[in-house]
Parts: C-alpha cells; structure tokens; sequence
C-alpha cells in the first residue's frame, strides 16, 4: 500500500557525519506493510514482561498526538491518572502535537492543565518536543517558553537515574546542520547505561505516513553505534511497538486524543489503532513497557533489554 508523507533531503555532506544538513521536501515514498489489521487479543509475553519481583529504579509513561481538548484527549488523561494511583510515576514524555490546531498557547490550559491537572498537582513533570501542529505558530516559540513543557531548546537533554534522554526537533524546518552533530556528541559523551530518543515523527510505522528512509540512513547509524535502546515518537495516531532494530525498539504513542487505522509490518511487535499511552518501568537489566487503552487494560507488554558496551 503506497502512502505520501513528509521528508526531509540530504542537500550536501557534512564534517564527520558527511551531511552538510537536511532541508524540506514534498515526496512521495512506498512503504512496506500488509494490510492485516491488529488481533484484539494482547500479545502473550514472557513471564518477565508480565510480573517482576524486584522494584524498578525509574517509571515513566510517554504520549503523543494529545492536544485537542476533546474527549478522546480526557479518556488518556484519566487513564494515565488511574495508572500513576496504583503505579506511581513522576515523569511523561509528550512527544509532539501539544496544542492543535495550530499551536496556539493560549490554548494551553484547555488542552494541557485541566486534562492532566491532577498529575501536574501531584508532582508529575512533562518533557515536550515540538510536532508539526506546534510549529504552525510562532515557530513553537511560545511552547519552548512554557514552564510545564520543560523543553530547554528545540532539541535538548537530560537525565533521570540510569536513563538519560535525548530530545529532537524532527519538522521540516529543523536545524539538523547544527541538531546532528549535537546529537553524536551527546551520545557519544553519555554514561548512562539507558539512552532513549524521542521526537515527533517516525523512523519505522506501518501507519499512514510509512518509514522514513532518511531518518533510517542518517538517526539509526548513531543508534546502533552508541547503544539507544528506545526511540519514542507521535505523529502516526497509533499504538506501534517493534522488534528490536539493530538493537533499538520504536515506539509510536501517538493516540493520545484520537486514532487511526495500522497495519502490520515484518518489523511489527505489536499494533494496535485504540486511545493509549505506553508505560516504563525501567530496571537495571531491562526496561518493561506496557500499552494501556482507557479501560485501563493492559493490551500490549514487551521487554527492553540493556545493551552492554
């Protein structure tokens, strides 16, 4: 099945990653899925994914696609409320499409502190990036600005525990000349024994917008050289969860308001096309995560494993 999506070109090499930066482009690309829509059932998993003995070192929860102010968007929100009463966790990872339409922040309180206001009054802190509804004002300037988004730049990172995390600005207008070698150096200079990416848009999807060959030529080298084990993004209004990737799983949270349909692909764990966030409980040896609809139903559960240097 053929799909059109956005992507960005390689216009020229540069220093030691030999690109000179990447720029916008309209084309069209084939991607690879079967038309196979997701079995209801959740995906039956190792006795390690489904209970553990041990209390993890850090929790998290990540979601995407959210900022509509719509029912959808309060269905998640009191679910991931629900999760943090019984599993407590004081971190989210808000990959993207914070405010729609158009980003506009006076907006902010419809579709960010009253959906979440009972985890932001218990703590819980939001790290943000900009997605392409974001930037439609503004640039995202305002976001960047805004306390609760916590975004130190358009690209950033920081560190919690064992895990340290590393944001991108993935739109068509993003600095990559400057963004790429930033992001080998962060990497390249960590100790952190987990390293997790997140952005807004895809690497590999078997939704509508299809995988980006360019992010697969250009992101997942650095991956595999300096060991992320996880990539987390939005854009596609899903649940996707892949096998390991040259030792990185992707994962797609992006029907935090809304969804639409998802296929399946040779590289497809689990998908699934029904409002959800993914949760992480990290531990020394292995981050276990789980997809969680608004029945507070476990649907999906998979294992991270670390990767030793």
């Amino acid at each position: 099945m053929n799909f059109k999506r956005r992507q960005f070109l390689v216009l020229s090499s540069f220093g030691v990653l030999g690109l000179a930066g990447l720029g916008k482009l309209l084309q069209k690309q084939s991607t690879q899925k079967a038309a196979v829509k997701t079995p209801s059932n959740p995906v039956v998993m190792p006795a390690t994914a489904r209970t553990t003995t041990s209390t993890p070192i850090l929790r998290f929860v990540s979601v995407a696609d959210t900022g509509t102010g719509d029912r959808g968007q309060y269905a998640v929100a009191k679910a991931m409320t629900r999760y943090h009463s019984q599993n407590p966790f004081d971190l989210v990872i808000l990959a993207g499409d914070n405010i729609y339409n158009n980003g506009e922040i006076e907006k902010i309180d419809a579709v960010f502190e009253r959906p979440y206001q009972p985890l932001l009054q218990q703590g819980v802190k939001f790290h943000a990036c900009l997605g392409n509804h974001d930037i439609r004002n503004a640039n995202g300037e305002h976001q960047l600005q805004y306390a609760n988004f916590n975004m130190q730049g358009r690209y950033y990172t920081f560190r919690r525990d064992p895990v340290q995390f590393f944001a991108l600005d993935t739109n068509v207008n993003a600095d990559w000349k400057a963004q790429l070698p930033w992001l080998e150096q962060e990497l390249s200079r960590s100790d952190a024994p987990w390293k997790i990416v997140f952005a807004h848009h895809p690497v590999y999807t078997s939704g509508l917008y299809g995988v980006n060959q360019v992010f697969i030529k250009h992101l997942t080298p650095l991956f595999q050289k300096y060991r992320v084990q996880l990539y987390i993004n939005g854009h596609d209004h899903d649940y996707e969860r892949t096998h390991p990737i040259n030792g990185t799983t992707y994962v797609i949270c992006g029907a935090g308001a809304a969804t639409r349909p998802v296929f399946r692909s040779e590289w497809t764990a689990h998908s699934a096309s029904r409002l959800s966030f993914a949760a992480y409980e990290v531990y020394s040896d292995r981050i276990v995560l789980h997809g969680i609809n608004t029945d507070n139903h476990i649907f999906d559960q998979g294992v991270i494993p670390v990767q030793s240097a």
